[in-house]
């Protein structure tokens, strides 16, 4: 199993970030990594100075959060997609994106449901729920009112 330390994690946007700005060809984790990078230009001068990117300290206390958990938040989102793991996290994406019409915002709402789940399964010492998690997908679906 791949299990990057916070360095790699940190290394792998910061060197993704420099290849996507110079075109040079991504694998495919890194173009969707890239597309992430693309959709946060608040991220951008700090994936741009890698040196400072892999030292600096994200603290929930100073109300900064960190932008290298949620980018890969994003890319985990992205593969459970893909594959709809857990089952139904897929159809519940799709209805939060059609109701919200913006898929980014639709993932940003998955990620608060994943954040929750993680979350937990910390605090329990339990494996992630994943039935929980799509519950609380189709909670935060059902009671979005449809965009016009």
């Amino acid at each position: 199993m791949f299990d990057p330390s916070q360095h790699d994690v940190r290394r792998f946007f910061c060197d993704t970030q420099k290849k996507r700005l110079a075109r040079e060809p991504l694998s495919p984790i890194e173009a969707i990594a890239s597309d992430w990078i693309e959709a946060h230009p608040e991220y951008h001068a700090l994936l741009n100075n890698p040196e400072h990117a892999v030292n600096e300290r994200f603290d929930a206390a100073d109300g900064r959060g960190n932008p290298f958990l949620h980018l890969s938040m994003h890319l985990a989102i992205t593969e459970q997609l893909s594959i709809d793991q857990p089952p139904g996290i897929r159809a519940a994406w799709e209805r939060l994106a059609s109701q919200s019409g913006d898929p980014h915002s639709a993932a940003h709402q998955v990620m608060e449901c994943l954040g929750e789940v993680l979350w937990q399964a910390q605090r329990t010492g339990r494996p992630p729920d994943g039935e929980a998690y799509v519950e609380c997908l189709n909670r935060r679906a059902s009671t979005r009112p449809a965009t016009p």
